[in-house]
């Protein structure tokens, strides 16, 4: 009977990691390369900045590239991200003291329905502008996979600072100098 039982454990086994190898290869990891640029003290430049998204509010569509010259905190959320929630009177903060040196923050909705993500604008009271990513493209091509995250982009274009998970004061005082400074 163990002679039987074996070649089968052996077969499982082999079963087991062949289906683990079609998972890691089908199962793409978010692209971490804006980070590593980072890293290495060479900020890239914000990837798709030119493509158009929808205003949450409005019928104009709007692009990154639209904002080109400002500073600019990019900030990827939705309505149910509960520390999105948390940071949303932090950037309607800094949008005040950002848009005294021309830049802004850029809020991006990610995955998210529109009627709640309206919600969360007007309970929030958010001024600043928010823009749909109604298909979830233009959050990967920043390696976003989770909620919130956030970018610091210079006046040419270039991230000079993110922000995986939650932000803090001291990242936006970063925003805000450096909007001061140029």
């Amino acid at each position: 009977m163990s002679r039987r039982v074996l070649p089968i454990l052996a077969s499982l086994a082999g079963a087991c990691l062949i289906g683990l190898l079609i998972y890691g290869v089908s199962a793409q990891s978010p692209s971490r390369t804006l980070d590593e640029a980072l890293a290495q003290g060479q900020p890239p430049l914000a990837p798709n900045a030119t493509r158009s998204l929808p205003r949450l509010s409005g019928p104009r569509a709007a692009s990154l590239a639209s904002f080109n010259g400002k500073v600019v905190v990019l900030n990827f959320w939705a309505s149910w991200c509960e520390p999105c929630q948390v940071e949303a009177p932090l950037l309607e903060r800094a949008q005040s003291q950002l848009e005294h040196h021309d830049a802004t923050v850029l809020g991006v909705t990610y995955l998210d329905a529109s009627p709640d993500s309206k919600r969360f604008v007007r309970h929030y009271h958010l001024t600043y502008p928010n823009l749909r990513d109604n298909d979830g493209a233009f959050a990967r091509s920043y390696g976003t996979d989770q909620l919130p995250e956030s970018f610091i982009i210079n006046r040419q274009g270039r991230i000079v600072k993110l922000k995986r998970g939650e932000i803090d004061q001291a990242f936006l005082n970063r925003a805000i100098a450096l909007a001061e400074s140029s």
